[in-house]
């Protein structure tokens, strides 16, 4: 282990609450017989040591798929998570959220009203297919938008894949609603900076510049607040303080970020890499800090940091919080239930059949 460096203001965890932990797993065994908890890396620690399952978004909602045999779905992670457990589950299933205003800003940046305006627009101008990709961090209502015109959804893990099949399919991607992941996915399938075209879009002028017409990848301008903070400045100062270190960062970062890092992949590649890597290892982790700062407790044997420290929270993942966890599962054993996250039928045939081309396309 190496010694951080002396008067840098690093990221202060706080303590974690093992009276709440305990009654949180008091509850949770009493529902034990109909009750699965999920949690999101993102999580704080006393709701990760109740949940069942812990995992990005995609994992999450393929093991509320898989096991079947209980009913309640505790979704501990942000409204988009929830809505696609709910899609891809029996509709006997219910799916509940600790707080379903729990949004995210990124799956906010692409409105469907919006969208569908832009999607007309490029209809207009261009005369050729256009195959519509949505990451999985975005509303049910894209995924569907996604799912009515032949298109897919992708994860930070498969997106490479998703564009494969894309390009063979031949015609242009239409990517949303995070521009950097899209960005950073077609520059590793060697595309130029001349195959991307970013929208910027007025709906009382829906006109495009000519270059939406040669580009193979239209770009929508979302991003996720806490990766786009990351620079490529910050990765060069971390290996100036610490130059054995490694950097793996998240690929909604910008693209210089990732140029400029050792490695990029998603919440459970960033894990699995570090897992994996041997003892004495230094890492630099340019994604959310809660995830971080777990990686610094569950690794002893190696030096984890944050890429710029004292970290990045995800604030909206901050609104599920384990008070909100207590009220849930107190309400569920009186009988009551609160905060379900229901997909509308009309919207969850169309997002289901978006989400289930991914699974078809990426086994």
């Amino acid at each position: 282990m190496i010694p951080l460096e002396k008067g840098v203001d690093y990221f202060t965890q706080s303590p974690v609450n093992q009276t709440m932990i305990d009654i949180l797993g008091s509850l949770k065994e009493r529902l034990s017989t109909e009750l699965i908890v999920l949690a999101h890396h993102y999580q704080c620690d006393e709701i990760v040591a109740v949940a069942d399952i812990v995992g990005d978004s995609l994992k999450l909602a393929q093991e509320a798929v898989a096991i079947k045999n209980k009913k309640y779905i505790l979704f501990a992670g942000v409204h988009f998570m929830a809505e696609s457990a709910d899609i891809l589950t029996e509709s006997r299933r219910v799916v509940l959220m600790p707080d379903p205003h729990a949004g995210c800003a990124l799956a906010d940046m692409a409105d469907i009203r919006e969208v569908e305006l832009v999607w007309q627009a490029l209809q207009d101008h261009i005369q050729e297919k256009i195959i519509p990709v949505t990451y999985i961090n975005s509303s049910a209502a894209i995924k569907a938008f996604v799912g009515k015109h032949g298109g897919t959804v992708c994860t930070s893990g498969n997106a490479g894949k998703i564009f494969e099949w894309c390009l063979n399919q031949g015609g242009k991607i239409f990517f949303l609603p995070d521009r950097y992941l899209g960005e950073n996915t077609a520059l590793e399938k060697r595309m130029s900076s001349k195959d991307l075209f970013h929208i910027t879009f007025n709906p009382k002028n829906p006109f495009f510049l000519d270059g939406v017409t040669t580009a193979k990848v239209l770009l929508w301008d979302g991003y996720c607040s806490v990766h786009r903070q990351f620079t490529a400045q910050d990765v060069r100062n971390i290996r100036r303080l610490f130059p054995e270190v490694r950097v793996i960062v998240h690929p909604e970062c910008r693209h210089e970020v990732v140029s400029e890092a050792d490695d990029t992949g998603s919440t459970e590649k960033i894990l699995k890499t570090v897992q994996e890597s041997k003892t004495g290892s230094v890492w630099a982790i340019g994604t959310e800090a809660h995830l971080v700062n777990r990686l610094q407790k569950n690794f002893p044997d190696k030096t984890i940091l944050h890429l710029k420290e004292p970290g990045y929270q995800c604030i909206t993942m901050t609104e599920s919080t384990p008070e909100k966890v207590h009220h849930v599962l107190s309400e569920l054993l009186k009988g009551h239930i609160i905060n379900r996250v229901h997909v509308e039928p009309s919207i969850a045939k169309d997002a289901y059949r978006a989400l289930n081309k991914m699974l078809e396309i990426t086994g």
